[in-house]
């Protein structure tokens, strides 16, 4: 099993999640984050004036799934997200040891 993290712009998250649908993943979490990259912030005007915005708005999506998944997940992700400019985001791909669905007492593979 595998964790698969991805940071996107916040416009992208539907597209995503109705390209992971078809392969079959049935949940993922959603979590509103801020940050930065090689962007480094953008610079923004609020009532006349100028400021330095550091941290720019993403989401963080985390799904867990199999093992044979990862590279269709991987690839679906890094396919709709992009934009093709500079702060499309990143995906991380972690191993995930352990799944307990709290309902049922699942575990593994049956809970995901």
């Amino acid at each position: 099993m595998k964790l698969v993290m991805a940071i996107i712009k916040p416009f992208k998250l539907d597209e995503v999640r109705e390209a992971l649908t078809p392969l079959g993943v049935q949940g993922l979490t959603v979590t509103e984050v801020k940050g930065f990259g090689r962007q480094k912030g953008q610079t923004e005007i609020y009532r006349g004036a100028e400021y330095q915005v550091s941290f720019l708005p993403k989401l963080k999506i985390e799904v867990a799934v199999p093992s044979e998944l990862v590279d269709a997940v991987v690839e679906a992700i890094a396919n709709t997200a992009r934009t093709g400019k500079i702060g499309d985001g990143k995906v991380f791909v972690l191993d995930l040891e352990r799944a307990l669905r709290i309902r049922t007492g699942e575990t593994d593979l049956g809970a995901l």
